[in-house]
């Protein structure tokens, strides 16, 4: 049987909010012969995937959305996943980007072809020969599911926070919740007053900031269609979030920050004994900031027990902590993150050299500018390494990148550049730098183990510096960082 074969000039991979705005920048700049690949049925990523009860966005709506699609109807200050999801596919219907996507295709492998300079990337669908490759797949897409000896025997459900199963009745069962982030504090108060038993497995404490989420009231909501007076409120949002960002990049401004998440546990939990569990030992920032007014009353109900402990195995329907205490339960839900150091196209995309993004990274990755890559010709990658903050909207990485994406783009365009990598001395010597500013950090000094750490002990998530360098740093295209060929072959 014969391959499809089909020739496009730019392949977007993933229909979350960095595919969707990249694909709204192509074509406001002219360039419509592109694709996106999604390998699911619907727009949405993140906010597609999480549908977990409570689920909500940790910075200000007025920040979470599109500079350029303005949302002055958020009905809360932070809003929930339907919203945002409801958000993105106005978005889409309003730009005609569902035009471009092709569904139910999952992208099996890329592979540089330097003879007809293009990117031949093999999909569950055919062929596709892009000049250009713009990755969007983001960190939060394959959920980690513990190897633990037994999970897969366990009687009872079994399943992770982004695949929740609602058809699962909760009421009257005997839960086990695997971990503590982002996820499960959101999760957690909202399943609690409807089981039997709540048993959280937690390896160690989150610091949690209190979360007021008040509803928008309609007059605030006319008053920020007002396009002034809606930007004034952003930019007063941002302040503040970049405000509190410093704390990352001087951790004793942190350590003050903590006082009011210690008020925040002392407030809602009385017991002594809990109160010590859930106190992390490590400076505020090492990991994820959390928000909630929710998480420290629930688990402070009598139905409700926190076992200090990671888990070590599933033992028919007996959940076994590391320390040895066990639990037996109906429920299994992992709220265990995802898998953030290596990006999840890294093993299925070969560059010119013919090795690999895993095996060039080899568990350390690393951009120059968290965009592009030496040896992976004609290649963009979205939310790439070292780009993660810890304070603020990804939508103001999203877009600084794209930025700088349009700007590579256009430079081809113009000046008829078929072939553009990024020199290798230049990414190491940025990444040097990087690395560098990080370790007067609170990721790298805040005594913590946590996502921001690879396996090698490297930062390879965080950004260090504040967005505004990071906007400085993406709002134009140095074409000088690079090596820009034409090529004599034409794709066939």
């Amino acid at each position: 049987m014969t391959e499809t074969i089909r020739q496009i000039d730019t392949l977007i991979i993933g229909s979350g909010i960095s595919g969707i705005g990249a694909a709204i920048r192509l074509q406001n700049a002219g360039m419509t012969d592109f694709v996106i690949l999604e390998k699911f049925s619907d727009i949405g990523g993140t906010w597609r995937d999480n549908t977990y009860p409570g689920c909500e966005c940790d910075v200000p709506s007025a920040l979470y959305s599109y500079s350029f699609e303005p949302n002055p109807a958020w009905s809360r200050i932070f809003a929930g996943q339907k919203e945002i999801l409801g958000y993105v596919q106005n978005t889409v219907k309003k730009h005609n980007v569902r035009d471009f996507i092709q569904f139910n295709v999952e992208v099996q492998k890329g592979e540089w072809n330097e003879e007809e300079t293009c990117w031949w990337v093999h999909t569950s669908e055919g062929l596709y020969k892009a000049n250009k490759v713009i990755s969007c797949v983001g960190y939060l897409h394959e959920p980690i599911i513990p190897n633990l000896p037994g999970l897969n025997s366990f009687k009872g459900e079994v399943f992770h926070s982004s695949r929740w199963q609602h058809d699962v009745d909760l009421t009257g069962k005997r839960v086990a919740v695997v971990g503590t982030g982002a996820s499960a504090i959101q999760f957690v108060p909202k399943i609690q007053n409807k089981v039997s038993e709540l048993h959280i497995f937690q390896r160690s404490p989150q610091w949690i900031l209190p979360k007021t989420n008040l509803r928008v009231p309609k007059f605030a909501q006319m008053l920020l269609a007002v396009k002034p007076l809606y930007s004034a409120f952003r930019g007063m949002l941002y302040s503040g979030m970049e405000l509190f960002g410093i704390g990352f990049r001087r951790p004793a401004i942190l350590k003050q920050i903590q006082r009011i998440a210690k008020f925040n546990i002392n407030r809602h939990i009385k017991d002594p004994e809990l109160r010590k569990k859930v106190t992390p030992s490590y400076i505020m920032g090492c990991k994820r900031v959390l928000l909630s007014n929710e998480y420290y009353p629930a688990i402070a109900k009598s139905n409700v027990d926190v076992i200090h402990s990671g888990v070590k195995e599933i033992r028919g329907n007996t959940v076994v902590g590391t320390n040895g205490e066990e639990r037996e339960v109906d429920v299994i839900i992992l709220g265990t993150g995802f898998y953030v150091s290596d990006l999840p196209v890294a093993d299925k995309i070969t560059g010119a050299s013919g090795k690999t993004l895993a095996d060039i990274w080899q568990g350390s990755p690393e951009a120059y500018r968290g965009t592009t890559c030496t040896d992976f010709p004609n290649c963009f990658v979205i939310l790439g390494p070292n780009l993660a903050i810890g304070h603020n909207s990804a939508f103001i990485v999203i877009e600084a990148q794209l930025n700088y994406v349009m700007g590579a783009l256009e430079e081809m365009r113009n000046n008829e550049i078929d072939r553009l990598e990024v020199s290798a001395s230049i990414q190491k010597a940025y990444n040097e730098k990087v690395q560098h500013d990080l370790q007067k950090t609170v990721w790298n000094t805040g005594g913590c183990t946590s996502y921001y750490l690879d396996a090698n002990g490297k930062n390879s998530i965080g950004f260090p510096w504040s967005t505004l360098k990071m906007k400085q740093l993406l709002n134009h295209f140095d074409s000088q960082a690079y090596r820009l060929t034409k090529s004599s072959h034409t794709n066939n």
